[in-house]
């Protein structure tokens, strides 16, 4: 009887050690936008001290989780966001066209709420080399 317990006990930990290989990656790893998401992230210039991406979302998309570094987003249209965070918290922004606003680094998972194209341009800091 001691042995029985003794197996199930393993076999309900390694099938949760199994479970959790597969969903941290997901999540905990976020991935640089330009290799998860091609459709919404271009990069349109390169160098040792930053990165400029151009972001294109319609109305109602989303990405996948991916992170930043630090960065500054000029704004080429009106839009209005939600940004999904790793612990499930949401937060909410409207930006005008024209726009510039400081971004921290860190993961999230943004979505278009808005009903309207919206498009604007990511410049990442690089660390220093």
């Amino acid at each position: 009887m001691r042995t029985q317990k003794l197996i199930i006990r393993f076999g309900i930990c390694l099938s949760t050690i199994v479970l959790l290989a597969f969903l941290v990656p997901t999540q905990a790893f976020a991935q640089d936008p330009t290799e998860v998401d091609t459709k919404h992230y271009k990069i349109e210039f390169e160098n040792d001290y930053v990165r400029v991406l151009r972001i294109t979302y319609g109305p109602n998309e989303n990405s996948v989780m991916h992170e930043h570094p630090n960065a500054v987003v000029i704004m080429l249209t009106d839009a209005n966001t939600e940004m999904t965070l790793p612990d499930g918290n949401k937060v909410m922004d409207l930006a005008k066209i024209g726009e510039a606003q400081w971004t921290p680094a860190g993961k999230h998972i943004p979505k278009n709420v808005g009903d309207e194209k919206m498009e604007a341009v990511l410049v990442e800091i690089k660390s220093k080399p």
